[in-house]
């Protein structure tokens, strides 16, 4: 009898499991949904309006540096669905001097980029000297730095600083093309032209892979230097 009984009580119990359960998901809910909610925006935001990007390497230099923190509109072309590549419509087109975030197929990783040619332009580089639809750039030298030179390119609507090498490099990079930029498509660049792996060495990039483009550096670790803070870099604008 005594058995029976136990056995009826556990029975009883596993009944309730399913309810307690829920019970405790619903008590673990009310006590911490703001938090899960607030967490939710953040993703979606960072998915689909802006992000924070990190600068590794030396192939923006002189624009940005190794340890920059930039600013990402991912709405400054497109709206897209929030983590993929699907254009909900366009806001805008990238424009010739923009510094562009890519989710590069053909690279397999994330690339920071400035962008030289629009679709249907054509690109021709000798000697490091850019030539777009048959126009030359124009070059001025701001400095001479003890292994390379940082030069003033001025593009048709937009100027920059760019470095060129002035140390023992690869040559086969300073020339390239011919080629016309396909529809839909952009020619990107680094601005530091001979430590740089842009267009002349991944091809083309598809606007729907453009994440977004950046105008500014948020903040910057020098890792040089025990990755002590950059305060001249801190919201510094970006040409």
């Amino acid at each position: 009898m005594q058995e029976s009984r136990e056995n009826s009580g556990l029975l009883k119990d596993r009944a309730r499991l399913p309810e307690k359960i829920g019970a405790g998901f619903s008590m673990f809910w009310r006590e911490n949904r703001q938090f899960f909610l607030l967490l939710g925006c953040i993703v979606f935001f960072k998915s689909a309006v802006a992000d924070l990007s990190s600068i590794s390497g030396a192939s923006m230099q002189p624009t940005l540096l190794d340890g920059d923190k930039v600013w990402v509109n991912k709405l400054a072309y497109d709206v897209k669905i929030p983590f993929t590549e699907i254009s909900l419509g366009s806001i805008s087109d990238p424009k010739q001097g923009d510094i562009v975030i890519i989710d590069s197929r053909e690279a397999g990783k994330r690339l920071v980029k400035r962008i030289v040619g629009l679709p249907g332009d054509t690109i021709f580089m000798q000697n490091n000297t850019l030539v777009i639809n048959g126009e030359p750039a124009d070059y001025q030298v701001v400095s001479e730095e003890e292994n390379a030179t940082i030069i003033l390119e001025q593009l048709t609507e937009h100027s920059h600083q760019a470095k060129l090498s002035t140390s023992y490099f690869s040559r086969t990079m300073r020339n390239y093309g011919p080629v016309e930029v396909p529809h839909d498509n952009y020619f990107v660049l680094g601005d530091n032209r001979d430590n740089s792996a842009d267009s002349r060495a991944y091809s083309f990039v598809p606007r729907e892979e453009i994440i977004g483009r950046s105008n500014s550096v948020v903040f910057s670790l020098d890792s040089q230097n025990r990755y002590l803070p950059r305060g001249d870099r801190f919201m510094a604008g970006l040409q």
